[in-house]
């Protein structure tokens, strides 16, 4: 069922950690927890510092420990760094449960933060980490795929915090009908709103799309310009696919496409300062 509103999307939250809780709960004494830090702590903060400290130098069990605490406490920062830890490996086992775990208790302890405050950043982070939790489910957990809700994390941090990696997971979905009726128009309005903020996978997918007219209207010189952006943007060893899309456009466009699209690069450039 589609989250309708703001309540709907936190008490979906919670229902996802709290609902199948026998599946839950036998996940979490199958799986070791966390060890609880020795050091004392005078506060919530000082744990944070501590485990960032800690992790800066290398040391990332004793850091998880101290990150563990901070998050207990309801620190934003904390449970953000270690839903990333778990997510990636670094420092203690992968764990993409445990992730999506700490990811949520972010999102639903902070889903009205303003934009504009500090933790903003990493409670928008927490609901596209969520969506792509949502959109392939997570083996032998009770998180099963469901493209509608991922569809409903990026569009929350889409549209309420403008992040542009949200906005890209959402142009994504439109274009490939993932959860959603394909709607190229759709797609290519959330591919300009991250390409606008710098965001090369949107602008490379962008340019694409106008310069071959796939479901909007063509306008070459400007796919290209946005095809060069993300090209200068992107790293070829690890986005190789931009590259290609950039070689593939070049190889082809007549003079003049060329001429205008470094015509409309300046004007763009030119703009942003």
């Amino acid at each position: 069922m589609r989250i309708s509103s703001l309540s709907g999307l936190i008490c979906f939250s919670l229902a996802v950690l709290s609902g199948g809780a026998i599946a839950l709960e036998a996940s979490v004494t199958a799986r070791p927890q966390a060890v609880a830090p020795t050091k004392p702590y005078s506060s919530a903060l000082e744990a944070l510092r501590s485990g960032v400290r800690d992790y800066n130098k290398g040391n990332k069990l004793v850091a998880a420990q101290a990150l563990e605490y901070a998050a207990t406490q309801g620190q934003a920062l904390a449970l953000w760094k270690l839903g990333r830890m778990y997510a990636d490996g670094d420092g203690v086992a992968h764990d993409d449960l445990k992730a999506f775990e700490y990811f949520s208790r972010l999102a639903d302890q902070n889903a009205e933060e303003s934009p504009d405050a500090p933790n903003a950043g990493v409670v928008s982070s927490a609901f596209v980490a969520l969506g792509t939790y949502f959109l392939d489910g997570i083996k032998n957990s009770y998180v099963v795929a469901d493209p509608v809700r991922a569809h409903d994390m990026f569009q929350y941090a889409a549209s309420y915090f403008g992040d542009p990696n949200a906005q890209y997971n959402l142009g994504r979905l439109y274009l490939d009908g993932t959860g959603v009726a394909k709607d190229p128009r759709q797609a290519a309005r959330w591919f300009n709103l991250a390409a606008e903020k710098g965001h090369y996978p949107s602008q490379a997918l962008l340019g694409h799309m106008l310069l071959n007219g796939k479901g909007v209207p063509r306008e070459r010189a400007k796919g290209l310009m946005w095809l060069i952006l993300a090209r200068e943007a992107s790293d070829p060893v690890k986005d190789p696919w931009v590259s290609e899309l950039y070689d593939s456009a070049f190889t082809v466009a007549a003079d003049t496409d060329r001429k205008n699209a470094l015509a409309l690069l300046e004007h763009y450039l030119q703009s942003r300062h």
